[in-house]
């Protein structure tokens, strides 16, 4: 198997964090919450739940180096064979991208006609929206199936050929565009307001709501619980310093959720429109916004567009690998048999999700009042990331040798960071995976 090299590994471990919830969801939840004091909030979220557990998943693939399953057997103290079925969350990799795929297609078909029409009005804009997801099966299936195609193709070159390759392209480039659209953003009289909104921090639109998205924010922007780290950290050197990667991938992800945040908020306050746009903000609130500046908004919206594109794309490729490996040396298929079959299994339930958000199949594929799509996302998001999660820091805190973990630690930092992280792992981190597990089942 191929490995990673430490830049690489580092953008692509990035590539697979740094997706549509940092410029889409990021923005409006923030903005939703008041601005300054959720983004505090989230700060130390990410550095005390979303990096612990990151550290965690890292830990197990860089010492397993293998796939999922047999990682936890290997890395556990008696070697028990039962913990092989932690593999189960390759499959929540797999239906994320199922309906993540779609998104994307909502995604390019908004960056290929806003080269030469964005609405005007929001009203316009709402039922242009409302008229892709629910009526228009045809383009979504042919965007459905340009990503699927896409992903399937990066993924089948391997990791060094195909994944570490796209991430060296697409994540500068993203870079690039968001740098681009900041500088842009800069010479904006609302700039300083964005920047206001976003780090003065006001402590009376905080609640346990705000504290809870703030952690689910943290959560998943790092694409925890999905066995994407763990499988990439398997693909490094065993002395390769995965203590230092970490903070840097936890750093970049975070840094382009504050740009993407400081970039739609200062379009927003320039055309008077309110920070709590919600999830409509992409689709609805930005494009009208953009009308009003005349080509240059269709040039910045298409630039907009295609760094959501992007940043899709690059997690979209981490979200089969873990699958792709498990069925690869699990079962001793070749990379090939395993992508076809990986890739046909998302693309079937991608069908599914976008039909059941149609108005000509949405009733047939809506069970217990909710459609295909939003099951997908429920049973992925609120169900069984959590719960490899919770998985995840119990086996490192309880199953796991503590001088192994040590001895990984201390080569490349100092007992006390290890120490902070080990106490995280075995009484703060799951106690608070857990509070947002059950407040995403109702149940606080």
């Amino acid at each position: 198997m191929n490995k990673f090299s430490r830049i690489g590994f580092i953008l692509t471990a990035a590539g697979s964090a740094v997706g549509l919830g940092n410029i889409w969801r990021f923005p409006y939840i923030t903005g939703e919450y008041g601005g300054g004091a959720f983004i505090l909030v989230y700060l130390l979220a990410i550095l005390f739940i979303g990096l612990t557990v990151f550290l965690a998943e890292a830990v197990i693939g860089q010492n397993g180096q293998a796939d999922v399953s047999t990682s936890f057997v290997t890395l556990s103290k008696t070697k028990n064979k039962n913990w092989k079925y932690a593999g189960f969350m390759v499959a929540t990799g797999l239906i994320i991208l199922s309906f993540y795929s779609v998104v994307l297609g909502w995604i390019l078909d908004y960056m290929i006609k806003s080269f030469v029409f964005l609405p005007t009005e929001a009203k316009i804009a709402g039922e242009n929206f409302e008229n892709l997801i629910s009526n228009d099966i045809s383009s979504l299936l042919l965007y459905h199936t340009i990503i699927a195609v896409t992903v399937v193709f990066i993924v089948l070159k391997g990791i060094k050929e195909g994944i570490e390759k796209i991430n060296l392209i697409l994540m500068p480039l993203l870079g690039l565009i968001l740098f681009g659209l900041l500088i842009y953003a800069f010479t904006l009289d609302s700039f300083s307001q964005a920047v206001s909104f976003m780090f003065s921090p006001d402590f009376s639109k905080i609640d346990s709501n705000a504290l809870l998205a703030a952690l689910g924010q943290a959560f998943f922007t790092l694409s925890l619980g999905v066995g994407t780290i763990l499988t990439y950290s398997a693909s490094l050197p065993k002395n390769a310093n995965i203590v230092k990667s970490s903070f840097i991938v936890a750093s970049v992800d975070t840094m382009i959720a504050l740009v993407a945040g400081l970039i739609i908020f200062t379009f927003l306050f320039t055309a008077g429109a309110k920070s709590a746009a919600g999830p409509g903000l992409v689709f609805i609130s930005l494009p009208v916004i953009f009308s009003s500046w005349g080509i240059l908004g269709n040039i910045i919206a298409v630039s907009f567009f295609l760094a959501l594109v992007f940043a899709g794309i690059t997690s979209a490729v981490s979200m089969i690998e873990p699958s792709l490996r498990f069925f690869i040396e699990r079962f001793k298929i070749s990379r090939v048999k395993a992508t076809i079959l990986c890739g046909t299994t998302f693309y079937i339930l991608g069908i599914i999700a976008l039909l059941s958000m149609s108005k000509s199949f949405g009733e047939v594929l809506t069970f217990f009042g909710k459609n295909a799509f939003d099951i997908m996302d429920f049973a992925s998001s609120s169900i069984m990331m959590p719960i490899a999660a919770i998985m995840i820091c119990i086996f490192l805190g309880y199953f796991v040798e503590k001088k192994t973990l040590e001895e990984k630690f201390t080569k490349h930092t100092s007992y006390t960071i290890f120490s902070i992280w080990y106490f995280l792992i075995r009484y703060i981190v799951p106690v608070a995976i857990i509070i947002l597990f059950l407040n995403k089942l109702g149940a606080i």
